[in-house]
């Protein structure tokens, strides 16, 4: 298993291939739907995103002395009509989620970005590598808003690397 620390560049990832697990560390960014929308709509990306790796999810509440509820991923294909653009705009490195991307989705982020695959359905677990967690953007929208999560030891698996290789088929 390999262990990936943030931030990085694009290159430090081509070595990763479809299928691996990896240990992700340093500072990642949730967005979901809803900010999608709102950060397409505004013309400009915020600084802090471009060249990060976003996480599609939204939190449960924190629980006493915890960064973070649970924080399972959300279903990838329902930002595939905002992600080529998001893509281009920030030239983020990498997206978690989980499930099979659209066909334009996976052209997008080839040689540009990895997709990455998180652990659907253990939210709890996802939550013990989240050391912190701040919302900073749209923070009207809850859960949905943009939250910077620091995380250490997030477990993961290439869906789809640097070469367009995907573990549910490759690029269509």
């Amino acid at each position: 298993m390999k262990r990936i620390f943030l931030p990085a560049d694009i290159a430090a990832l081509k070595s990763l291939k479809a299928g691996e697990e990896v240990l992700l560390n340093g500072t990642i960014y949730s967005l979901r739907d809803k900010a999608h929308a709102l950060l397409l709509g505004v013309g400009d990306i915020p600084d802090f995103l471009k060249g990060s790796v976003i996480y599609y999810m939204g939190p449960t509440p924190a629980r006493p002395n915890k960064a973070i509820g649970s924080c399972g991923p959300t279903t990838s294909a329902r930002m595939d009509k905002y992600t080529p653009t998001i893509v281009k705009k920030t030239s983020i490195i990498g997206i978690i989620g989980k499930g099979e991307r659209s066909a334009a989705v996976n052209r997008a982020m080839k040689g540009k970005a990895i997709y990455f695959l998180a652990y659907a359905g253990l939210g709890a677990l996802c939550a013990r590598s989240v050391l912190r967690s701040e919302a900073v953007l749209y923070k009207e929208l809850g859960a949905e808003a943009v939250f910077r999560l620091e995380v250490k030891d997030f477990p993961l698996i290439v869906c789809q690397d640097l070469k367009g290789d995907n573990i549910y088929g490759g690029i269509k």
